[in-house]
């Protein structure tokens, strides 16, 4: 079960750093710190650093408040096409201890595409069309739902994995129903 739940925590928390990189691993960090919920095996008890977590903080802090601003923000999608990627490498590396003992590479490259993917639909996909919907008024009330949804999702991840789980599978079931259903629509009788 320890498998499960740890790989469940790694997946949710880098789904959640494809959003915003530096929630995550704030979370991560502080939760690491100051209880025993989450226990970071080296390297990745550098993130209890206080240096770290000061770092985490003030790069948050500038997230926040750029990914507000239209026009701004998808400068910041596009700087943060390297940062999320690899703040999911991280969170699931330091997360998924069993995965990350069978290989500390698989675990960052399933980070790595986790949250990547994430981030690839809501900066190319989502945002854009977005703001060509809304001239850029619905920038503000997304980019803060993403934060409460990151953050969310990161705390879940931890405190309850196995939610994690049921969204895993519910997301993949309904995908591989949308597209058995397009392509069957496609057919002719």
């Amino acid at each position: 079960m320890e498998l499960l739940t740890g790989v469940f925590s790694a997946f949710g928390l880098s789904a959640s750093a494809g959003l915003n990189a530096y929630i995550p691993l704030l979370v991560v960090s502080l939760l690491a710190k100051f209880t025993d919920l989450i226990k970071l095996h080296s390297p990745w008890d550098t993130l209890t650093s206080w240096w770290v977590i000061a770092l985490l903080v003030v790069l948050g802090g500038i997230e926040f408040f750029v990914d507000k601003i239209p026009a701004v923000n998808h400068i910041n999608d596009i700087l943060q096409t390297f940062v999320r990627p690899v703040a999911g490498a991280i969170v699931f590396a330091a997360s998924a201890k069993v995965v990350t003992d069978l290989s500390p590479i698989l675990s960052m490259i399933a980070g790595l595409l986790v949250a990547g993917s994430v981030h690839t639909v809501k900066s190319v996909a989502v945002r854009p069309a977005l703001t060509a919907a809304t001239a850029g008024v619905a920038n503000t009330p997304v980019s803060i739902a993403e934060d409460v949804i990151s953050t969310f999702l990161s705390i879940l991840a931890i405190l309850i994995p196995i939610i994690i789980g049921i969204i895993l599978v519910l997301f993949t079931s309904t995908f591989i129903w949308w597209k058995w259903r397009k392509a069957n629509a496609a057919k002719p009788i």
